[in-house]
């Protein structure tokens, strides 16, 4: 098991989840992470991080393995964040919606760190 970030993350993009992470595995874009499922060592103490609990085990995955794969491809290619970064002005406000990924989602990479 690994786990995985999904849509909730979309332009909230809260990062109190990186400075958790004991093996370094959260890859930043313009407006969301991803975690990389070969780093991440399954110790879970990144999910209760999440305010808008958007990390979830990838045995909570869509049936086709969506979330799985979208991490995995974009933490081949985005920079590593290990520092908490303050969240977009708007993430309060988007916490809330749903379906965010196929509005808002950015191949974009991140700074990273």
């Amino acid at each position: 098991m690994t786990y995985i970030v999904t849509d909730a993350c979309v332009r909230c993009k809260y990062t109190d989840c990186v400075e958790v992470c004991p093996v370094d595995c959260f890859y930043e874009g313009e407006n969301f992470l991803v975690i990389h499922p070969d780093e991440c060592i399954d110790c879970g103490v990144c999910e209760p991080e999440c305010p808008v609990e958007a990390i979830k085990p990838d045995t909570e995955d869509d049936k086709d393995g969506k979330w799985l794969a979208i991490n995995s491809k974009f933490a081949e290619s985005w920079p590593n964040i290990t520092l908490r970064k303050d969240a977009p002005a708007d993430a309060d406000a988007m916490a809330e919606e749903t379906g965010k990924f196929e509005k808002y989602f950015s191949e974009k990479p991140g700074t990273g760190d």
